[in-house]
């Protein structure tokens, strides 16, 4: 991209430089976060069932960290990026190795109907029902578990997952499984884990939808990513939640730059985007008005 190229070498890396203080001082707010949510609910403060919401959009959030560190860039140390995308996995049952290979090809074919894997299944909700049942998650949750399935039998057959991985990917769907299956196992004696995982991310899946629609949707199937992608702008709350991703145009256009400098580097972008809201509800309400009706 011509924008990229344009930029001193000691701009590019200034915006490139990684940071492990940046990223587990971000971390460390985050995961205080969702202790306190779960700590009222554990000991089931006045009015305990609320928090299984705010706990519940915390939790599906990780998404945003587990697609941060398929990059590489929320921390500098490799390994952390690693174990932190692992450990994502294992609450939002988005396999790992399986998502970096998954994304990166979305990165390669953004909006392509053709060859964008977060198409493969279709093009976004067109219609009220659609989009109504895209928000539930069920989607989302039904594709996971499918995914887990067909890895975990060796079934893995996607043109963008490289076969010298694929030993990998089945190991760790099997892992995961084996996980859920003890988790499941862990209700018959406690109810901890359906009011501190299972209730939650069920709650809180429907505002990742709505986050995540906004990312491409209503954008064009070109080759820009300054078009392609949309960047939001919102409040403080939400750029921590998503960790700045709602700068999507911006990371799409350079991935190599962590969450913690696309602030800096939308300064230097923000007049050559060209998808736009002025919020998250702005958005939403201009997608509706896009709805075919049934």
């Amino acid at each position: 991209m011509a924008l990229i190229k344009a930029l001193p070498a000691e701009t590019k890396a200034a915006l490139t430089r990684r940071s492990n203080a940046a990223g587990l001082r971000h971390l460390a707010l985050y995961l205080g976060a969702i202790a306190l949510c779960m700590l009222g609910i554990a000991v089931k403060v006045p009015l305990w069932p609320v928090l299984m919401l705010p706990l519940g959009i915390l939790l599906v959030f990780l998404f945003t960290l587990s697609h941060e560190c398929t990059h590489k860039t929320p921390f500098r140390t490799a390994w952390l990026n690693d174990l932190i995308g692992h450990l994502c996995a294992v609450v939002i049952a988005l396999p790992f190795i399986w998502f970096r290979y998954f994304h990166l090809a979305h990165h390669k074919w953004t909006n392509d109907p053709e060859r964008d894997p977060e198409l493969e299944h279709g093009p976004r909700p067109d219609t009220l029902g659609r989009w109504l049942l895209y928000l539930s998650g069920w989607g989302y949750w039904r594709g996971m578990i499918w995914t887990l399935w067909l890895n975990a039998s060796g079934r893995i057959t996607a043109d963008y997952l490289p076969p010298r991985r694929h030993r990998a990917m089945r190991i760790e769907a099997r892992l995961l499984l084996a996980v859920y299956a003890l988790a499941g196992l862990s209700l018959f004696w406690s109810p901890l884990l359906l009011w501190l995982w299972l209730v939650p991310v069920l709650l809180g899946q429907p505002f990742l939808r709505a986050y995540l629609l906004a990312e491409h949707g209503l954008c064009p199937p070109v080759a820009n990513m300054l078009e392609n992608s949309r960047t939001t702008f919102t409040n403080r709350i939400v750029r921590f939640l998503a960790w700045n991703m709602p700068y999507h145009a911006e990371h799409h256009a350079f991935p190599n730059v962590p969450f913690h400098q696309l602030a800096a580097f939308h300064a230097l972008t923000r007049a050559h985007l060209r998808a736009t809201s002025h919020g998250y509800s702005a958005f939403t309400a201009d997608y509706v008005r896009h709805l075919n009706q049934p």
